[in-house]
């Protein structure tokens, strides 16, 4: 017996944890696109999966229905799989460990996978269904979406007939947005000399930050914890000479690092002073952090004595000072939508090895331009630092619609149900609407989802009432006849 098995909707919490039993991290798409395929080859759907291991998947309308517009489902199939060192899981090749607790779904030890697994399970509930009333549906389901869209970007949708598109790739019940930014990814490569350097090894600890999703909570101002070291790197290199033998921190682009570790090198007289100034750096950083990340901790411990192979005392000053350099969090608040960031970055992954230091970005703007300057901005600096910059997975951002038939029947809808009004909002983070409407002509799309918390880290929660909930408004939507 599963451990969802009683919740219902009971379909729908059964393909998740189905979905979830399998490892679907980006990048590690194979296993779950085979599964959608075997799933619809099972009940005898029409389904494309292609080279990139995309899948759409199509059922004609039920009885009645024929005329009415078509409906595309649209959600992606992979997740930001991260867990904690201690948890023990291999997320490439085990599934998750699922839990309930109270209203709340989550995984032992790792994200969950709500993001975008929910969305995945509302379709194959949807297709699978022999009682609910429906005009025809097209279900897209994507590749790697939170590692720069690029199943998006790569998918043929040439056979679609239907123009209106509900995505499920949002974590606020009642919300429906309408827009969202546009982004890229930047990655800084710089290389570095190495050499043996005697002296004491000194491990470096940032962590106790909450973290959190780079779009959708980077207006909360959280530590970042590859900046914060960063800092300290920089004040430790301006006092003494140093060398990096390890480093690292964050693990996706678009997450906000919530741990960082560094192993450096210092002249035997110098061990003191290092643990000094991180116990001085954390009261700082405490009290900076105090009201949004309070268990934040900078801990150094002094090791053995001996010869490291690690960064030359030049290269560590000169990546310390790049990275203390660099731009990060929110950069601009939107002047047409109060309370709305029009433009932010997030140093997203961090690390040292093979003879360079590698730095990650997500870059997100709702104004094209804006967007633009912010990477020539983080370009620039790694150029005057020696780095060789690299920008890929750019996409557009998603324009609001003034003219929108599925959003003014999904509100009608909503008001009807409820009897009270949603909020349609534009939203800071990524979706894959604006690559996908230059793909649909005259695409209408309106985005939705259950209540979510703590996307893209390890206290990833899914609230079970709120999956009901949306069920029931996604069947009223699709039985719902035009007017």
């Amino acid at each position: 017996m599963g451990v969802l098995t009683e919740l219902e909707p009971k379909n729908v919490f059964r393909f998740f944890e189905e979905i979830a039993g399998i490892p679907h991290g980006s990048g590690n798409v194979g296993q779950i696109s085979d599964y959608l395929a075997d799933f619809a080859a099972q009940r005898g759907l029409f389904c494309i999966q292609d080279e990139l291991k995309n899948i759409i998947i199509v059922k004609e309308a039920t009885p009645g229905y024929e005329e009415e517009p078509v409906v595309i489902l649209q959600g992606h199939m992979d997740m930001v799989a991260v867990s904690k060192p201690e948890c023990g899981i291999d997320m490439k090749k085990e599934g998750l460990r699922l839990a309930v607790r109270g209203d709340e779904i989550y995984a032992e030890g790792t994200s969950l996978g709500g993001d975008d697994g929910i969305a995945v399970a509302y379709a194959l509930a949807l297709l699978d269904s022999d009682t609910v009333s429906h005009p025809r549906l097209e279900v897209i389901i994507t590749v790697d979406e939170e590692v720069g869209m690029d199943g998006a970007r790569g998918i043929d949708l040439s056979m679609l007939k239907g123009s209106r598109m509900v995505n499920l790739d949002s974590e606020e019940e009642g919300i429906f947005l309408t827009s969202c930014a546009g982004g890229a990814r930047v990655k800084c490569h710089m290389p570095l000399a190495f050499a043996q350097r005697e002296g004491i090894a000194v491990e470096i600890s940032l962590g106790g930050l909450q973290g959190g999703h780079s779009g959708g909570e980077i207006h909360k101002e959280r530590g970042n914890a590859n900046c914060l070291l960063g800092r300290f790197l920089y004040r430790l290199t301006e006092k003494t000479a140093v060398g990096i033998a390890q480093l690292a921190g964050g693990l996706a682009d678009n997450a906000i690092p919530r741990e960082a570790r560094a192993v450096l090198v210092v002249d035997a007289q110098d061990a003191s002073r290092v643990l000094e100034l991180a116990g001085e750096m954390e009261a700082q950083i405490r009290g900076e952090l105090s009201a949004k990340d309070p268990g934040v901790f900078l801990k150094a411990e002094a090791g053995a004595r001996g010869s490291y192979l690690c960064v030359t005392a030049q290269d560590t000053a000169r990546a310390a000072a790049f990275l203390c350099a660099l731009p990060n969090g929110v950069q601009a608040m939107s002047a047409d939508m109060p309370g709305l960031v029009e433009t932010s970055l997030n140093l997203g992954i961090l690390k040292c090895e093979k003879e360079e230091l590698t730095a990650e970005f997500a870059v997100r703007s709702s104004v094209e331009s804006a967007k633009y300057a912010l990477i020539d901005k983080v370009c620039a600096v790694a150029g005057l630092a020696g780095c060789t910059p690299v920008v890929s997975g750019d996409y557009p951002g998603w324009k609001y619609r003034k003219d929108s038939p599925l959003r003014e029947k999904m509100v009608s809808l909503y008001r009807e149900m409820y009897g009270t009004e949603p909020k349609v909002e534009a939203i800071h983070a990524g979706l894959e609407c604006g690559i996908l409407g230059s793909k649909i002509r005259d695409l209408d799309c309106v985005s939705m989802g259950p209540n979510m918390h703590g996307i893209h880290t390890t206290e990833e929660t899914l609230s079970v009432s709120s999956v009901r909930r949306v069920w029931e408004y996604l069947v009223k939507l699709l039985e719902k006849k035009s007017v």
